[in-house]
């Protein structure tokens, strides 16, 4: 089935409503939430494409006929770690190394917190089995695999009940024969069994690292295999005949084959289209760099997009536990509109990261949830109107929410409701403000430089509040804000990963060499894409390397031109990571000799010709007369009588002062006192400082 001529879906399942964004052929696009279905996820797609039928007034099989892809992204094998509901794993290692895991880089991430507890692998020690066996680090053999100690193994783990394995053996990135030897002898005597080959997931040096990223990958494994059999089987039910796409944590897209071989490309993928997303935004002004945050109902990331592209890291972690796959750089925190507020012994207020989720959820959701959350201090504050929440299908309970608000803060802390729920406000606006300087300031950043791209249902309500703790002065609303990484879907390509350790000096570097492992990792990355239905015309190449000073401990990854791949230039290398590192770390050093660790290649798929075009007319409502509600303004510390004016009926060109409140149905946005707001052509809302505002409007495209 031609996608061109058919409808996309973007569907993006979170901790509390799952998302989707349709695109018709004609362009016209549809926004849908249902909640999320914790107990068995995938139903939420199925009930969401039920709901949509409906509301199109067709079966669910007749309107399924219709779709010729679904992009799809879940949190799902990232709640399972957090909450250690996955598989049990076991780990084969080199003898002598049973505890790679625990001991890690043999320091604890904060120094100075001797109170510290170590984080549980895993795989327990039980299960972390040593086997003799060899390589140096240039690959050669020093001590043969022990293939009876292999067997043994195996009825070891058969006996355990184990599901899923990783092998992990040192230097397997130099020379891989004994993990592949391995991994055949279990497949014949555990052959269903899920394995990870380290060196084949992450071929890099560092043991920690790589072992770490396969035991994850392991434990992912079987969860996000499960969950794709349970989601295939489910629209083959309704008769789904189109193509169906997983997020990455990469920023890209992969079939539900690939995805589930390299599982741990799951564990960070659902909030990685959103700077993409953003890019979509700031591109009618002419931006390619911005920062987007996205508050939902359990969570809030926060991501940078310089250049035109998401920045990406290859030391991530989760859980405490080394990722060091390529995944876009996003700072993730337990706050959304679901975070539960608490006075602790000392009295001391909190917010999150503990969340009420979609059950029971906010006390005034009514769904049998008693504990005061950030969307519960919105309601009180006026921010949310009870009776217009999700387009009026669901009614809050603003005494319910006074009542959570009345018991577990205000009495403890001797103040009145609204003054607590000013000081929920706040707190988790100051945590919010903390993750954008985090994702921002550690590489070398300046926040006030970009334009926040904001996103999710509770963003709108909470980013002008935290774009002034920030001072950053220009912020874009979309109109499809609350479905924001739904739609970053339908706009991300393939992309597959391909790393290589080298142990050279720049300056020595044999090109030849590099050129020839670079395209022995294009033709990989080649033939995964044709598999996955990418024509030649669609893929490209971006080339890096992992680059550092002679003795330095960390390495700078720098991207490099495709140009590159036919024809280094080292000069030209050097130059880019000079440049790098004094914008990091403030210096530079052109004497010292650089380091080349690691030689990376990305293979990227266009994924359609057809983009989702946000410039494209902007459907507006009659304009009705502004409604009237007091809100709590944070610069007058009182509530204020303000204007409550309804989206649908702002067109392009439109333009408002703060303190105000504009509705979207999925969203609420608050416009604080110091800033103003116009439409701009693509029907997103601009908010940007009032005494900024001459040097601003210049800038945008209106």
């Amino acid at each position: 089935m031609s996608t061109t001529m058919s409808i996309r879906i973007g569907i993006d399942v979170g901790g509390t409503f799952t998302d989707f964004l349709v695109i018709y052929p004609d362009g016209s696009r549809r926004i849908h939430k249902t909640s999320s279905v914790p107990s068995d996820p995938p139903q939420a797609v199925l009930n969401g494409l039920r709901e949509l039928a409906d509301l199109e007034g067709t079966t669910v099989e007749e309107f399924v006929d219709r779709i010729g892809m679904i992009v799809h992204g879940t949190t799902v094998t990232t709640n399972a770690l957090l909450t250690r509901r996955g598989p049990k794993t076991a780990m084969l290692v080199t003898e002598g190394f049973r505890d790679v895991l625990p001991m890690r880089h043999g320091t604890r991430e904060d120094g100075y917190d001797n109170l510290l507890a170590m984080p549980e692998p895993l795989a327990p020690r039980h299960l972390r089995l040593p086997i003799e066996g060899r390589m140096d680090y240039q690959g050669e053999e020093v001590t043969p695999l022990d293939e009876d100690g292999v067997r043994a193994a195996a009825a070891t783990l058969r006996e355990q009940g184990v599901e899923s394995v990783a092998i992990s053996f040192m230097h397997s990135h130099a020379n891989a024969a004994h993990e592949q030897r391995a991994a055949e002898l279990l497949r014949e005597l555990l052959p269903d069994v899920y394995l990870t080959e380290s060196a084949e997931l992450l071929g890099q040096a560092r043991y920690y690292e790589r072992s770490s990223a396969a035991v994850l990958n392991s434990y992912a494994g079987p969860i996000i295999s499960s969950y794709l059999t349970t989601l295939t089987g489910l629209l083959e039910e309704v008769r789904f005949g189109g193509l169906l796409l997983m997020m990455q944590s990469n920023g890209g897209v992969a079939t539900p084959d690939q995805l589930a071989r390299r599982a741990a490309l799951s564990l960070l993928s659902g909030p990685a289209s959103g700077p993409t997303a953003g890019l979509l935004v700031t591109a009618e002004h002419g931006w390619d760099s911005c920062l987007t945050v996205d508050m939902g109902g359990t969570s809030f990331d926060a991501a940078a997009v310089k250049g035109g592209k998401p920045l990406v890291m290859t030391d991530g972690s989760i859980d405490r536990w080394s990722l060091a796959l390529p995944s876009v750089d996003i700072h993730t925190i337990g706050a959304g509109g679901g975070s539960i507020a608490s006075v602790d012994e000392g009295g001391l207020l909190s917010v999150g990261p503990q969340s009420a989720g979609a059950v029971p959820g906010p006390a005034c959701y009514g769904r049998g949830g008693d504990r005061p959350t950030t969307t519960d201090a919105d309601v009180v504050l006026g921010y949310l109107d009870p009776d217009s929440f999700l387009n009026g299908q669901m009614q809050l309970d603003k005494k319910a929410a006074e009542e959570a608000i009345r018991r577990d803060v205000a009495e403890p802390l001797g103040i009145s409701v609204l003054e607590a729920a000013a000081g929920i406000y706040e707190m988790v606006n100051v945590s919010m403000a903390s993750g954008v300087r985090d994702i921002t300031v550690r590489r070398g950043l300046d926040p006030r430089d970009f334009p926040i791209v904001v996103a999710g249902g509770a963003g709108p309500v909470h980013a002008a509040a935290i774009a002034g703790e920030l001072d950053i002065p220009v912020l874009i609303t979309p109109r499809d804000s609350s479905i924001f990484c739904a739609a970053g879907m339908l706009v991300c390509d393939f992309k597959h990963d391909y790393v290589q350790s080298a142990n050279d000096r720049l300056d020595s570097l044999d090109l030849d060499g590099l050129v020839h492992t670079w395209k022995a990792m294009a033709e990989e990355g080649r033939a995964t894409l044709h598999g996955e239905g990418v024509g030649d015309d669609a893929i490209s190449f971006e080339p890096s390397l992992d680059l550092r000073y002679k003795g330095q401990w960390y390495e700078l990854g720098i991207p490099l031109d495709a140009t590159m791949l036919d024809a280094p230039d080292v000069a030209a290398i050097a130059s880019a990571f000079h440049a790098e590192h004094e914008l990091l770390f403030g210096y530079h050093s052109d004497e010292m000799p650089i380091d080349v660790l690691n030689v990376r290649l990305s293979a990227v798929g266009r994924t359609s010709d057809e983009r989702i075009d946000l410039s494209s007319e902007v459907p507006v409502d009659k304009p009705a007369r502004p409604a009237r509600r007091e809100i709590w303004s944070p610069a007058q510390k009182a509530m204020v009588e303000v204007d409550v004016h309804q989206g649908t009926s702002m067109g392009p060109g439109t333009r408002l002062s703060g303190p105000a409140v504009i509705e979207l149905g999925t969203t609420t946005i608050v416009v604080l006192d110091q800033y103003d707001c116009v439409v701009d052509r693509s029907g997103s809302f601009v908010m940007y400082l009032r005494e900024r505002a001459a040097e601003i409007e210049a800038q945008l495209n209106l």
